[in-house]
Order: C-alpha cells, then sequence, then structure tokens
C-alpha cells in the first residue's frame, strides 16, 4: 500500500539552503520518516504564509506533501521554540554542529526517533543554560552509543584486561577506545589519555544531565576529553564536521577574537 501523499511530522531543522529567487531546501530529521529533504516553495518573500517559522532550534509541526525530489512543505507551526540558546553565541554554534552530527549520522527516510529525541534534550540543555561543551560531550557519547560504536573506557580495546588506575592509557579511535600501556599502538592512531580525562569519559557514559552539570573540573581535563570525543565522532562518521570551525572561533577570548577578525580583514 502506498504511503499517503499528504502527512504530518514532528521536525527539526537541521540545515538548509536558500534555491532560486524565493525557495528554500530544508533538511529535516523527524522521528518517524528520519532524515527528509523538503522545500519551502516561496518562503523567502515578504508575504510568505511559512514566514519565519521554519527555522533552526525550534521543535515543529510540519505539514508536507511527497514529491519527486522534495517534498514540499505545505503548513508549519512552532511546537517549541528555544530561544534562550540563540542568546549565547557558543550555545548557538553548539548546536548547529550537534545537527551536523545528526545529519552526518542518518541515512534519508530510515526512522530516527531515538536520534531525534537526543537531538531535542541536548536544545532543551542548551537552552536551559547548562555549558555548551558539557551538552556536546553528552551528546557524542550518547550519539556514538545509538550508532553501536559506544567507546571501550573500561577494558583495554586490544587485549581485553580491566584498566587499572596506576596505569598510563592511550586513546584509540580506531580501535573503539582506550589501550592500556601493556598493548602496542600505531603511533599515528593514538594519544595518550590521562586517569582523570578517562575517568570524565566514563561518567558521560554512565551519569544523567544533573550529575553532570553539577561536576567540578579542570579545565585542562575538560578539554582533554573534547579533543579524544571530537576524535571519536570524527572517525566514527569519517569526516570533519565542518561547523567545528566557527564554534571554536567563537570561543575564542575576545582579544584573540578581534586579533583573528584583523588578520582576516
Amino acid at each position: 500500500m502506498a504511503p499517503p501523499r499528504r502527512y504530518t511530522t514532528d521536525a527539526i531543522v537541521l540545515s538548509r539552503f536558500d534555491l532560486g529567487e524565493a525557495d528554500r531546501v530544508l533538511t529535516l530529521i523527524t522521528p518517524g520518516s528520519g532524515k527528509i529533504k523538503a522545500i519551502a516553495k516561496g518562503i523567502r518573500r515578504p508575504t510568505s504564509r511559512l514566514g519565519g517559522s521554519l527555522e533552526p532550534f525550534a521543535e515543529l509541526t510540519v505539514a508536507l506533501a511527497r514529491g519527486r525530489t522534495f517534498d514540499v512543505v505545505t503548513q508549519v507551526s512552532v511546537g517549541h521554540a528555544w530561544l534562550r540558546l540563540r542568546d549565547s553565541l557558543e550555545s548557538a554554534a553548539t548546536a548547529w554542529y550537534l545537527a551536523e552530527l545528526a545529519d552526518r549520522s542518518l541515512e534519508e527516510r530510515h526512522a530516527a526517533e531515538p536520534l531525534y529525541a537526543l537531538l531535542r534534550r541536548a536544545y532543551e540543555l542548551l537552552d536551559a543554560g547548562m555549558a555548551a561543551g558539557r551538552v556536546a560531550r553528552w551528546y557524542e557519547m550518547h550519539l556514538a552509543d545509538e550508532l553501536g560504536m559506544r567507546p571501550e573506557v573500561d577494558r583495554c580495546v586490544e587485549c581485553d584486561r580491566m584498566l587499572e588506575a596506576d596505569e598510563s592509557f592511550r586513546w584509540v579511535p580506531p580501535l573503539g577506545g582506550v589501550v592500556c600501556e601493556r598493548c602496542p599502538a600505531p603511533s599515528a592512531m593514538r594519544a595518550g589519555l590521562s586517569l582523570e580525562a578517562l575517568k570524565l569519559l566514563k561518567a558521560y557514559q554512565r551519569l544523567d544531565v544533573e550529575a553532570l552539570a553539577g561536576l567540578r573540573l579542570a579545565s585542562a581535563v575538560e578539554r582533554e576529553v573534547e579533543t579524544a570525543m571530537r576524535d571519536f565522532i570524527s572517525n566514527a562518521l569519517e569526516r570533519v564536521a565542518r561547523s567545528l570551525a566557527f564554534l571554536d572561533e567563537v570561543r575564542l577570548p575576545a582579544p584573540a577574537l578581534a586579533a583573528s577578525a584583523s588578520s582576516g580583514s
């Protein structure tokens, strides 16, 4: 039985680009249909009924008509608008990064309810004011889990021996996690990992978000885990997220940001 030509779904905008003089093509994540491409015809005209509703950082209810190349948006309403996350440039840039990871993780027209719920929850956390870096690490860890690529942080991925606190560790994303000091690993694939960073990686796997938000951590440890998880996700998705360049730029201290802008002018 053929699916109905018209349907309605919850959706979050992952990316968009302008087409022609007035149209816009959107990549949406939906719970039941996964990733879909849709066109909003005439949305860039001042008189468009769709107006500014089809924006990122909001949960939408979208009515669509199936088309050959793109589905066509016929109506849209905003369910949840996460407006506060837009007040912080870092939170907004992080939201774009998370959306890009979702986009890269999904095939079109495959149900994606767990990933949809994960992105929705991450946006709620950013909107509530949780530190953007911690939201990103929580999201990266749980995204890897949903993709069946959960990093191994308890045992050596080579010999399956339980890791001990008094040894040294190496983080090897192509192998799936931590390698103990007794096992060899190609030098180009490995990076040292401190015990504090290993503990934080375990925390991102096991603690709920409220507990993660309350952790008091050294900035050096957070940076180490950020590097480790970015490398892991980039390896899993086989590419570095393009949005990271902008995210890193907006996180620069004000003097460094000014110097960067000056050098680019």
